[in-house]
């Protein structure tokens, strides 16, 4: 079986390649083919020997996934890709092409076990972890989409379907390597990671050296509306989830924003804003809210367009750092989720007849 490279640091490509006397210096050639050319093929190496890279062919892979399905939004702007790795796994992976430059949206599980009622990517629950290469390759996937236009990948945002802190070390592996010079050499403040609040997993975050941003997907005023549509509630609550952030905060000096999916008649009228105010009142912190995007198989509503502006005027009268995020790819469902929960019926369908 050969060794895949994909997910290596240099020097550990060094030592795979050790036993078949390749020199040092190889490690670090062969990476910036891997991760800054998106080369998958040892054949493209040419500054390789030939002999080497026969050898490199018999014994190593640089194994990407397939595109198993594709969309497109209208605008051309937001580009969804389901990405199918070898054991038939299949993660989505979505592409923004934005003002201030190109922003990816990466998965770190194979659907989620969080169980938020508002979000589909939870609906089939979760089947396994990505490894630090599997998240990485849907990275090189929208950095070769984006080479015809010689263009590349700007930012980072690990908010697909699962829970980062709940594959903590390929997720924080995933991170280093983005920020190798012979990789991404991304800073890491272009990179934010989304979580439920896996408290234990954002207090180590806060100790690793790495001021990426965080963002926490909070989603309710009170801990009663929280546990009724996040059920990680019930483990880590929002008191905790919250002291746990401002730790972050004052560890690596960066602003938390805390995710608020406005949901009709559950936590979006003036007392929901006055008392999301009232919590997040003189903390290092802002507030993005998302207007949900509907779930037929939860029940849950958007508000109306104007429920939404007055929620957002009520944060900003208590002072209070908010903006609705910016819509993306609406017309092709990008929210998490949603494009595999759809191939995966059409699947379940044909299997059925």
């Amino acid at each position: 079986m050969k060794s895949n490279l994909l997910g290596l640091f240099a020097d550990e490509i060094v030592k795979e390649l050790g036993t078949y006397g390749f020199e040092k210096y190889r490690g670090q050639q062969i990476a910036k083919w891997m991760y800054q050319q998106g080369v998958s093929d040892f054949n493209v190496m040419t500054n390789i020997p030939n002999a080497k890279r026969e050898i490199l062919i018999d014994n190593f892979e640089i194994s990407r996934p397939t595109i198993t399905a594709h969309q497109e939004s209208a605008d051309k702007k937001t580009s969804k890709y389901l990405l199918t790795f070898k054991d038939g796994a299949a993660v989505e992976t979505v592409l923004m092409k934005q003002h201030y430059g190109n922003s990816v949206c990466v998965s770190t599980q194979v659907g989620c076990a969080m169980g938020c009622k508002f979000c589909a990517s939870t609906l089939q629950g979760v089947t396994r972890n990505l490894t630090a290469g599997e998240i990485f390759s849907q990275v090189l996937h929208c950095n070769n989409q984006l080479m015809v236009e010689q263009s590349t990948v700007n930012t980072i945002v690990i908010m697909g379907s699962g829970e980062p802190l709940a594959n903590y070390d390929n997720v924080l592996r995933f991170i280093r390597l983005c920020h190798e010079s012979y990789s991404l050499n991304m800073s890491y403040r272009n990179i934010t990671l989304s979580t439920a609040g896996i408290v234990p997993g954002i207090k180590r975050l806060a100790e690793e050296g790495i001021p990426i941003n965080l963002a926490i997907s909070l989603h309710a005023p009170t801990t009663e509306i929280r546990s009724s549509i996040m059920p990680i509630n019930n483990q880590y609550d929002m008191l905790s989830v919250i002291n746990a952030a401002d730790h972050y905060a004052e560890k690596t000096g960066r602003r938390v924003t805390y995710e608020y999916t406005l949901i009709e008649n559950i936590n979006d009228n003036d007392e929901h804003a006055s008392a999301l105010a009232k919590l997040l009142k003189g903390r290092l912190a802002s507030v993005n809210l998302i207007p949900v995007n509907p779930v037929p198989e939860r029940g849950l509503l958007r508000p109306k367009k104007h429920r939404v502006v007055q929620f957002l005027q009520s944060l900003q009268a208590h002072h209070i750092n908010a903006t609705v995020r910016k819509e993306m790819g609406a017309d092709i469902q990008a929210a998490c989720g949603q494009l595999r929960k759809k191939v995966l019926e059409q699947e379940e369908s044909a299997c059925i007849k």
